[in-house]
């Protein structure tokens, strides 16, 4: 073996975890494919036999490349209050997690949990993710924002905070979720509006993406989600059972075309938030083949 194919070798047994870090902080897959890319042509241009550390070495310019990326995004991107951006998803199908979502989702990654990271400034993020989900230092934080290990600290906390409050833990009974979504979609086909508004929690709030092209937004409290629901009512034959990074959720297909995607948390029975995504240039890229495994 080549010193480059033992390099690459050892490369790829961190892959996986760089993969998890990198969707994390961006909430893309595809991004952060990206930043796993970079890193490893970092890596190889580097002085490897100097690194002592490979695992936190390659785990620091990881979430410094994201770092970049998401203040780059930041700046392009002016938004209101109500803007909503609900990340790109996990897409299973209903028969269980492969082993690559598996890993890419070790972390209990929702998409609430990944709706709340959007809000965060970038330092926060950085500073929550590699913390709260990846246990690494905050000394070993620092560094990558120019701050000291307390300023760190309190950016961190700052982040936890705002997850606590606004990123509801579901569930962890993924049948019972199912049983609750059914419930949700069969009331709104039956056009029984108290139905609906019995299986949403009374400040449930649902977020819509619907990119460039469609109507973006939030809408609170389970009677005007209901209220929604019921416009849509004539969608509820067209929809796909799936699994949205891990909890239970849909993929409404008309036609045989994905219309929407959407991820539910359930808590205590109960909907407590919708993130939708009705972004046709997004919901194109979806592959539906996942769906018929």
């Amino acid at each position: 073996m080549t010193e480059s194919e033992f390099l690459a070798a050892q490369f790829e047994e961190h892959r996986t975890h760089l993969r998890a870090v990198a969707y994390s902080m961006l909430g893309s897959i595809s991004e952060a494919d990206d930043a796993v890319q970079e890193t490893w042509l970092r890596l190889s241009r580097s002085d490897a036999a100097a690194i002592e550390n490979l695992g936190g070495w390659l785990t620091t310019v990881v979430a410094r490349v994201c770092l970049n990326a998401l203040r780059s995004r930041n700046t392009r991107r002016e938004q209101s209050l109500d803007d909503v951006r609900v990340p790109d998803p996990v897409v299973s199908s209903e028969s269980g997690l492969n082993p690559e979502h598996e890993a890419l989702l070790a972390d209990s990654v929702g998409l609430a949990l990944l709706v709340v990271l959007e809000t965060l400034t970038p330092a926060e993020r950085l500073s929550f993710v590699l913390h709260d989900m990846f246990a690494v230092p905050f000394d070993d934080i620092a560094p990558m924002l120019d701050r000291s290990p307390t300023a760190v600290r309190q950016l961190a906390s700052r982040a936890r905070r705002r997850v606590r409050g606004a990123a509801p833990t579901p569930d962890a009974d993924l049948r019972r979720q199912r049983e609750v979504v059914d419930a949700f979609f069969s009331a709104a086909r039956d056009g029984d509006f108290e139905g609906l508004v019995a299986v949403l929690h009374p400040d449930a709030v649902l977020h819509g993406d619907g990119g460039e092209l469609r109507p973006s937004g939030i809408r609170r409290g389970a009677r005007e989600i209901a209220t929604n629901a019921m416009t849509f009512a004539h969608m509820a034959p067209y929809v796909r059972p799936a699994l949205i990074n891990g909890a239970a959720g849909v993929v409404v297909t008309p036609e045989g075309r994905p219309f929407s995607l959407m991820g539910f948390t359930v808590v205590d029975g109960q909907i407590v938030e919708i993130d939708v995504i009705t972004d046709p240039v997004r919901l194109a890229k979806l592959d539906l083949t996942v769906l018929d495994a």
